[in-house]
């Protein structure tokens, strides 16, 4: 640091005596090179000096006690069904029957929904009595004995702490209550009238705290499919809606106007369960083939809650344990591969999910090196309040694509083996029709057969033979 203060004294001299300059722009010159200085001598003593945490995890470096707790946080995910109702049923179970007492909410205003203040916001909770915690989705609302009622909308990273009750083990560490309660990333606090206090976190700002007067008749839970826990579809009416659907089915599944509380591990979990192929149009799906998703996805959420979303409690044959990360792994023996479907990152096991119907395996090729190339579609900094509150419209991309290169393939071959057929008749003298290419007809368990051209696909192909023979004109 003396090196570059004398530096600055010459330049300090130097300036003054030969520049035309006025004090003020060489004071913050100066300024700016201490500065800048200054950040480079702290970067160096940073990199140089051990991290704090090194003593306390046993001479661990830092860096590696970081990647493991990369590695869990990936594990933790966005909370889904299974663990916004274990954060219910901790609320219903310890404050329900209990009157608020004193309440605090985040001044901060983009996860605090509150058009009359923070202050009214916190009136309208004082003394007020916990009735029941209601959960649809991936929304969780407390009902109290008169309106307006608290709705959290959980988003990336939401959760509900109880001081001194353990609720869940599958989220990021962002709270200890040991240091620090309530947390720095608290948005809704609570004390109760028997002293038990709890509070909902959000430390990356996607979450909502909104107050309403009937939650359930507003958005977002009105807009919500039916609860995957709370309100199942019969087999005859989930077959009925599958039919109607003609995007992929992983993207059907994410879309919360379909069925609401199935987010990206949970679609990964049941698709590979009932063997299917994440990028499969749903129309497209047998009837055994949606009786299995309808009981994996009944059997997946049953099971995960029921062991309020410990993820050490889920069966070890799960595809949830081996997901993580887009590392190459297996699942009982089998390779794990990813793609995007859906817009979101997919694991699935290519030797038992397999494309059926006339769906092209070159759309999975293709997904594969799209991958390969833009790495995650979505990348969790920059991903929206609620990555599978999208639509339909939106998720839909994968399965146009899918359904394109089934069309451009046949249509592109036919095409391509009429030219040539055509070329060869015109040299020989023949009929075209004798000659014409043989389309593959694909019948219902998969196979595929040769079968004559339609007259249709002829002409088509005729068409293209007259349009590719036609010469352009260049512009003047």
């Amino acid at each position: 640091m003396k090196k570059y203060l004398f530096f600055l004294h010459k330049k300090k001299n130097y300036v003054r005596t030969n520049q035309p300059v006025s004090s003020c722009w060489t004071w913050l010159t100066w300024a700016a090179l201490i500065q800048t200085c200054g950040l480079a001598h702290w970067a160096r003593w940073r990199r140089k000096k051990p991290f704090a945490s090194h003593e306390r995890d046993g001479g661990r470096p830092g860096g590696e006690r970081e990647r493991e707790e990369e590695v869990c946080q990936e594990r933790a995910a966005m909370p889904e069904l299974p663990e916004v109702e274990a954060a219910r049923r901790a609320l219903q179970a310890h404050c329900v029957g209990r009157r608020i007492a004193r309440c605090a909410v985040a001044d901060d205003a983009k996860v605090v929904v509150a058009p009359a203040g923070r202050a009214a916001f916190e009136r309208a909770m004082v003394g007020r009595t916990i009735v029941a915690a209601r959960r649809k989705g991936k929304n969780l609302w407390l009902q109290l004995d008169a309106p307006p009622f608290p709705s959290f909308q959980f988003g990336m990273a939401g959760a509900i702490y109880i001081k001194g009750v353990p609720v869940t083990n599958y989220k990021r560490s962002v709270v200890n209550a040991e240091e620090e309660w309530p947390s720095k990333y608290s948005k809704f606090f609570a004390e109760l009238d028997d002293g038990l206090e709890f509070s909902f976190t959000d430390k990356r700002r996607f979450a909502r705290v909104r107050l309403f007067e009937d939650p359930e008749t507003v958005p977002p839970i009105s807009e919500l499919g039916p609860d995957a826990l709370f309100e199942p579809m019969s087999v005859d009416n989930f077959l009925d809606s599958l039919g109607r659907k003609k995007i992929g089915i992983k993207a059907l599944l994410l879309d919360q106007s379909f069925i609401s509380g199935i987010g990206n591990w949970i679609a990964d979990e049941v698709l590979y369960q009932s063997r299917i192929h994440p990028l499969q149009i749903a129309s497209n799906l047998s009837r055994e083939g949606c009786e299995a998703l309808h009981r994996s996805i009944q059997e997946v959420v049953k099971y995960a809650v029921e062991v309020d979303a410990d993820l050490e409690r889920f069966p070890k044959e799960w595809l949830f344990h081996h997901r993580w990360g887009k590392k190459p792994g297996t699942v009982n023996g089998k390779k794990i591969e990813f793609i995007t479907a859906g817009g979101r990152t997919t694991a699935y096991v290519p030797q038992l999910q397999k494309l059926t119907g006339a769906q092209s395996s070159k759309m999975v090729a293709t997904n594969l090196e799209q991958l390969a190339e833009n790495g995650d579609a979505k990348d969790p900094e920059t991903d929206g309040e609620d990555a599978d509150m999208l639509k339909p419209k939106k998720r839909a991309t994968t399965s146009r694509a899918a359904r394109g290169q089934q069309n451009k393939d046949s249509l592109g071959a036919s095409a391509r083996k009429a030219r040539g057929n055509g070329g060869c008749s015109k040299k020989t003298g023949t009929n075209a029709e004798a000659v014409a290419p043989k389309m593959a007809v694909t019948k219902s368990n998969g196979e595929q057969d040769l079968d004559e051209p339609s007259s249709n696909a002829v002409n088509n192909s005729d068409q293209v033979i007259r349009r590719s023979s036609r010469k352009v004109k260049p512009r003047k």
